[in-house]
């Protein structure tokens, strides 16, 4: 991109995007199963891990969107998106940028997988239980707390997480998504 700053000011326009937006989707089914994958390449690959479905964020694209759509993309598995229940920032991560990763709560839709064949080397519904011994999961600190914040929320029903919630807005002709924690908000309503 070439730029011209015209003013006698300091230039304010950005060199370059700062940050790489990430989605990870928690799918639990009514059976206390999670939805699986193991990719076909990356870090992940042939170790014997099973991982949550992860993808980018596309420009333009909402965060709930991209969970539902990396879900169906990876798996086959149509979804609903239920929450945002976490996010992490880490820099440096991708050429050098910040790289934000949204952990999202997803309600099944369907259950049949039919796994993607250019990244998904194997997808299946899997005990939680099960995903959450898995040995990585025990000794990465991040993958810890994706357990805990899931059963925070599924068994023990004292965590919520963000919600989009459809805003106008004074400056733009369309919708904007507001994520909160909007149960009390509701309440009042």
């Amino acid at each position: 991109m070439l730029v011209y700053w015209i003013p006698q000011t300091g230039c304010t326009i950005p060199i370059n995007a700062s940050h790489r937006v990430a989605v990870a989707a928690i799918v639990l089914n009514q059976n206390k199963e999670v939805l699986v994958v193991q990719e076909k390449r990356g870090r992940f690959h042939g170790i014997g891990y099973w991982k949550l479905p992860t993808g980018v964020v596309d420009a333009g694209e909402e965060v709930f969107a991209a969970a539902i759509r990396e879900v169906k993309e990876e798996t086959g598995v149509d979804t609903e998106f239920v929450e945002i229940l976490a996010f992490r920032e880490v820099q440096n991560s991708f050429f050098g940028k910040s790289d934000l990763s949204f952990l999202c709560m997803l309600r099944p839709l369907s259950v049949e997988i039919k796994k993607q064949e250019l990244e998904i080397e194997a997808a299946q519904w899997m005990p939680f239980e099960e995903f959450a011994v898995q040995p990585l999961t025990q000794k990465h600190e991040p993958f810890k707390y994706v357990v805990e914040l899931c059963l925070a929320n599924v068994e023990e029903k004292f965590y919520t997480g963000f919600s989009p919630r459809p805003v106008s807005s004074y400056f733009e002709d369309q919708l904007n998504y507001l994520y909160m924690n909007s149960n009390e908000l509701d309440k009042s309503s």
